[in-house]
């Protein structure tokens, strides 16, 4: 029988302007059991245009490899993830198939994909949250042709039906309200995006009475959780109202408008996602998440970073040429070191067993291995997380030379209960020695 100051798990806090807040799990939350597990989520991280092998591959197997350039940025979490090699990506062959194929094992057709594995994960687990499935990015997408393929069909990797592909939502503040405002339709959320008033301010009244039902712990909790909700809405208004600077430079910049809400800082953009997907798992908004760092075939500019002028795609074909291959390698570097950003966060964050990074797997990776001749041999993957203790991260897998991608999917979605052997009619077994 519940107390009268007991919530229930599912409760929100509701304001003003259709806001309805999803909460953090708290000891006040009745109808529970006291040792209930935290849920495992399944976040998936593309990079597109994949990475310059020489400076991917490690050196040793087991516990004792020695972490190349693109991956120092993680070597701090070493014994949070297992890095995977000799994973060939055998049913695709150029960007657009390569990124299709990413979570559906299989290569693309003249009517699409594949139904991919977060959204049969989604299928199993994603009913009792507001979202089954998030699907974030970047970088909009394109259009044109690649091999006779739409190159549109890059800009995802999430699919629900052949003819069914999940763009991922670009705009930070459309994706903060749809998650916190309870907003549906995309088109209203563009709408309420317009509202500068914080969801913790239309809020309040349920937060005060919140406060003085909660106990010690979970006060702690809940200032926690608002300073980083805070954090990330100051982050987007920043974004997009940036402040006066104190400097300017005397030569008349050339100013080119960026799409509506958008930030114009890339690190910044990708940044503001990650915090997001975050928050979308604390507060079991949802627990299947997608991440398109950029669009399978990105031509994003990374001259933010020293040393760079090329395109993302136009420097993965590098022809072995030095200049190409520095910029190519830096690229890959910035983006390993966002990912460890993610990492870091979800480690920090307290699910009462565990981390919230031990009660998640994330899988991290390229459809490709090397852009220079789309290389589909031996992709960079690993996988992060414990799943709730059915992983044993801190190794380098060496398996066996053409292991297919469809057994790495196989794998993944036993993890979540799925008892399937193959996924989209393809894949040989299961990676054992990463369960």
């Amino acid at each position: 029988m519940s107390k009268p100051w007991q919530i229930t798990r599912r409760h929100f806090l509701r304001g003003a302007g259709g806001v309805m807040l999803s909460l953090p799990m708290l000891e006040i939350m009745g109808g529970e059991k006291k040792n209930a597990q935290p849920p495992i989520r399944f976040l998936t991280i593309f990079q597109p245009n994949g990475v310059y092998p020489k400076a991917w591959n490690v050196e040793g197997e087991g516990r004792d490899y020695k972490f190349s350039r693109i991956l120092q940025p993680l070597e701090s979490l070493r014994e949070d993830f297992t890095l995977l090699s000799n994973i060939d990506n055998t049913e695709a062959g150029n960007h657009v198939s390569m990124t299709a194929a990413f979570l559906t094992g299989k290569n693309i057709f003249n009517k699409g994909s594949f139904k991919s594995v977060d959204q049969i994960i989604a299928d199993k687990i994603g009913k009792d949250t507001l979202f089954p499935s998030l699907v974030l990015g970047t970088e909009p997408p394109r259009q044109g042709r690649s091999n006779n393929a739409p190159i549109s069909w890059a800009n995802t990797v999430c699919w629900r039906a052949p003819s069914q592909r999940l763009s991922p939502e670009i705009n930070p503040r459309v994706a903060f309200d749809r998650m916190f405002r309870h907003v549906m339709d995309p088109v209203t959320a563009k709408k309420r995006g317009t509202i500068r008033k914080s969801v913790l301010d239309l809020a309040k009244d349920d937060l005060q009475i919140l406060q003085k039902k909660a106990s010690r712990l979970d006060k702690a909790k809940l200032d926690e959780y608002y300073t980083s909700l805070r954090a990330v809405e100051q982050g987007i208004e920043k974004s997009q109202n940036p402040p006066k600077r104190d400097w300017v430079s005397p030569m008349k910049p050339e100013y080119i408008r960026p799409a509506a809400g958008i930030p114009r800082d890339r690190s910044q953009h990708l940044k503001l996602m990650m915090d997001l997907m975050v928050l979308a798992f604390w507060t079991d908004t949802t627990r299947v998440g997608t991440l398109m760092a950029a669009h399978g075939f990105s031509r994003q500019n990374f001259s933010f970073i020293d040393g760079i002028q090329g395109d993302h795609h136009g420097m993965s074909h590098h022809k072995e040429k030095e200049k190409s291959v520095e910029e190519y390698t830096k690229v890959s570097v910035w983006y390993a070191s966002q990912v460890a950003y993610l990492l870091k966060r979800m480690k920090e964050i307290d699910d009462g067993a565990g981390s919230m990074l031990d009660n998640s797997l994330v899988l991290y990776g390229s459809g490709m291995k090397d852009g220079n001749g789309h290389i589909k041999k031996n992709l960079p993957l690993l996988v992060a997380g414990k799943a709730g203790g059915k992983l044993k991260p801190g190794a380098h897998l060496k398996l066996a030379e053409s292991t297919p991608l469809s057994n790495l999917l196989v794998s993944v979605q036993q993890t979540f209960g799925i008892e399937s052997n193959s996924i989209n009619g393809v894949g040989s077994g299961t990676i054992n020695s990463l369960l």
